[in-house]
């Protein structure tokens, strides 16, 4: 059976998350991706622009892409929301078992340089 475009893209190693400024240009950020049951998880920098963008404007596409940015398959319209402290820190457990050891230290990186609160999480759903 086919996947599905959800599974598809919690399986993916790297998201193409496209936010949107006030003047309505798109700007494209390669992030981590986890699933979390009907949603996907992002995990990032409290203080981003792309945070900033999706307070202001949480219509979003998403899709595949390569640690650069490029993207390798359709991006799909979502919405995106910055999630409470709970799901933060669920996001973080669960980018730490996707990816390793890297994803770990990356974590306790994050954490030893902004503390708990330098970080939030996304939580990014799918349009039908």
């Amino acid at each position: 059976m086919d996947e599905t475009p959800l599974e598809r893209l919690g399986e993916g190693k790297y998201l193409l998350l496209t936010s949107y400024r006030k003047n309505s240009s798109p700007v494209a950020t390669p992030v981590w991706v986890v699933r979390d049951g009907d949603t996907l998880g992002v995990w990032t920098v409290a203080d981003s622009w792309k945070v900033k963008r999706i307070r202001a404007r949480g219509d979003v596409l998403v899709g595949p892409c390569d640690l650069r940015g490029n993207p390798t398959g359709a991006q799909l319209p979502a919405r995106a929301e910055i999630t409470d402290e709970a799901t933060a820190a669920r996001y973080r457990t669960l980018i730490g078992r996707k990816y390793g050891v890297v994803g770990r230290l990356t974590l306790l990186a994050s954490r030893l340089r902004r503390g708990q609160q330098g970080t939030v999480g996304i939580r990014v759903t799918l349009e039908p």
